[in-house]
Parts: C-alpha cells; structure tokens; sequence
C-alpha cells in the first residue's frame, strides 16, 4: 500500500521480466492465471497486490508454488476493475482503494473454490496473499473453514481490526523496515493473536526487509537481502506442506 508521497515499493524498479508457465481461464464472472504440477490434489489461492493479477512478480510466485506440488490459482480479484498503477495519482490512491475492499471478495472466492474443486480436483487448499492480498487472507482465514493454512505476507493492519478469529492455521509475514505497517502494529497483532486465537500461527519479522520483499525480482536484491527472500518464499512454502 502506499501514500501519496511514498510511492509503493511492490512493483516500481522491482517487476519480473518473467512469462508465465501456467494460462489464463475464465472462471464464472473472473480471469484467473492457473499453473498446474503434474498431479495432485492441493491447490493455493494466490491473491495479488495493488498491482493486479497480472503483475509478472506475483505469477512468479504461482509458478513456485506449482513447482512445489500445488494447483496454484491467480484470480482477479479486482473483478475487472483497473489495477493500480506506478504513473497513477498517488494522491488519489485512498478513494481508489475504497472500490476494491480486500475483505469484501467472498463472490470471487465462492467462484475460485468452485472451480478448483470441480474443474482441478482440488481437495486440500490453502491460500497466500501479498499486501492487498494479505488483507485479503486475514478476511478469508476468518470465513472459510475450508482453507485448511493461510499465509499472510505484509497485509496492513488496523488497529481496530479484529483478526484474531481464525479457523484455521495462518502465517503472517512482515518485514521490519515496512513503512506502511508500523512494528506497533504487529505487536498489536501478535497480542490479540495471543489472548484469543484457538488455532496455530505465527508472526514473523524479517530484519532489514522493506514492504515487498518476498515477490520482489531477484537482480535487483542487495547481497544482504537475499537470503531473507529466500527465507521468507521457503517459510511460505513449509507452511503450506505443514498444514494442507
């Protein structure tokens, strides 16, 4: 996410120069990109930023997820609205964002869910979402007891909101240096999560990383960066093998 003065670090200077293993398909109302392993029955719902379904750094990470063994299904949950853009107006990025409400996507998901079980197979499923996304997982971790682990990857937090409710294992990934989620407000989190959650999760702060830093494209990290990247992806993963 981001302000009008700190342009949001997810995508300018960062975007994979990458082309898709998987294809796009229609499923009901929504595009999807879909990369498919051989053969398996797990399948995780890959929910982008503000960037889109598109965006070639969040394909990338499907794309990893099917090389791990999983269906891995990116849907535009924006529903065909436009996607936010780096030469937008940030100053015009709150009333954009009011349009595309990350916890009011249960349509797209009864679709998604739907088509993985129907059309894929699927019956083990997860699902990761990364900052607009990461709101997004809080929301459906919340209401879908179906999803069996979730992994949430610097979604901001308010402090009125109550995510403490999950009904199933979830994971929630921050970075330290994120300018858009203060520490205090992961502590917050970590305290709620803590008096009231009935089920597994875990909070996570990676040192010295920036809002972004596991999609991020990989020529362009600092030395030093990489292996909190890569700790984070291999984080993500072992959580999905744990828990779906």
């Amino acid at each position: 996410m981001a302000n009008e003065s700190r342009p949001c670090p997810c995508d300018i200077g960062d975007r994979f120069d990458y082309e898709g293993c998987g294809q796009e398909v229609q499923v009901e109302h929504i595009k999807a990109y879909v990369c498919k392993p051989a053969s398996t029955d797990k399948a995780v719902i890959v929910i982008h930023d503000i960037f889109g379904w598109q965006l070639p750094n969040t394909r990338y990470m499907a794309d990893m997820l099917a090389a791990n063994g999983y269906i891995a299904i990116c849907p535009d949950f924006f529903a065909g609205k436009e996607p936010w853009k780096p030469s937008d107006d940030w100053s015009k990025f709150d009333d954009w964002l009011k349009t595309r409400d990350a916890r009011k996507i249960n349509k797209e998901a009864d679709a998604v869910l739907k088509y993985l079980k129907e059309q894929c197979g699927a019956k083990k499923l997860g699902v990761v979402g990364f900052c607009w996304g990461g709101v997004a997982v809080h929301h459906l971790m919340m209401t879908y007891p179906e999803l069996k682990a979730g992994v949430s990857l610097y979604g901001i937090i308010k402090d009125s909101d109550d995510i403490s409710n999950l009904l199933n294992p979830t994971f929630f990934i921050f970075a330290e240096k994120d300018d858009f989620i203060p520490l205090h407000q992961v502590t917050l989190l970590e305290q709620k999560l803590k008096k009231n959650c009935k089920v597994d999760y875990e909070v996570k702060i990676y040192p010295g990383q920036t809002h972004g830093f596991v999609h991020r494209k990989r020529e362009d990290i600092n030395p030093q960066d990489k292996p909190y990247i890569e700790e984070g992806r291999k984080d993500m993963i072992n959580w999905l093998n744990k828990y779906v």
